[in-house]
């Protein structure tokens, strides 16, 4: 079982590195905050976020032999121990349902913090929209101003993702990614990645040097890897420390 116990400027850049550095998705692994970041006063006290990112153990296969040997024989009982056995999973299930912990307070409270940035910004007619799936809550945010929330080239609206991603965690029972959008602004923001991904790698090969990127968040590193992830004449890899941490092409010869 794989673990590491990563540090880095925000939780969410100590898991984005843990998660690189291991190669793995999020969904594969269990995430134990220690503990969260502190700005400190006027450069005294800061601390960084550091968290233990642990491997998921896959569950092995049982041999064939073994499967066959745990199927019970027919007998006159079979019916009645299904029923009941089938009455125990549903209890069961029922009972886990309820004990799942709910984050509908660190839902209202992240909403209530974003109404809060939004109107110290200039504005008040801000409509919030979620969804929830899994451990990642989804914000869509709407205004005849979105274009203030967004900024030059989404810096902005990254900005307010970090931070709705603390105050979520603040509240949340267990960890809950947070993702931010606007406009359709990740999607359209994916597609111009993925196209300055190709004239970047384009560019690499046809000078015969390494070509680096701007500082980007984790998410928009990762979807650079994933858009050169087939192309066998050249190598990505990521250079630097959050928040200035770069991606590069390096061409292969």
């Amino acid at each position: 079982m794989k673990q590491i116990t990563q540090t880095g400027t925000t939780v969410e850049n100590a898991i984005s590195a843990a998660l690189e550095k291991l190669q793995v998705t999020r969904e594969e692994v269990n995430i134990n905050v220690i503990q969260e970041e502190k700005k400190g006063f006027l450069g005294f006290g800061a601390k960084q976020a550091e968290v233990e990112v642990t491997v998921n153990k896959p569950e092995p296969e049982m041999p064939k032999s073994e499967v066959e040997s745990e199927i019970p024989a027919v007998n006159e009982d079979l019916g009645e121990k299904t029923v009941e056995k089938e009455g125990e999973e549903e209890v069961t299930a029922d009972a886990q349902e309820k004990s799942r912990p709910s984050n509908d307070q660190a839902i209202e409270e992240t909403k209530k913090y974003l109404q809060s940035v939004a109107k110290e910004m200039g504005i008040d007619d801000l409509s919030i929209s979620h969804t929830v799936k899994g451990k990642q809550a989804s914000f869509y945010l709407e205004s005849e101003k979105v274009a203030m929330l967004i900024g030059k080239r989404g810096h902005t609206l990254n900005s307010l993702q970090q931070l709705a991603q603390l105050v979520a965690n603040k509240h949340a029972k267990g960890f809950v990614m947070v993702e931010l959008d606007a406009e359709n602004y990740r999607e359209r923001r994916q597609e111009t990645l993925e196209q300055l991904a190709d004239r970047m790698a384009d560019k690499a090969i046809r000078t015969g040097s390494r070509v680096q990127f701007e500082p980007m968040p984790s998410y928009e590193r990762k979807v650079i890897h994933q858009a050169l992830s087939r192309r066998l004449d050249i190598d990505t890899y990521s250079e630097g420390k959050d928040p200035n941490r770069y991606l590069v092409i390096e061409p292969l010869r």
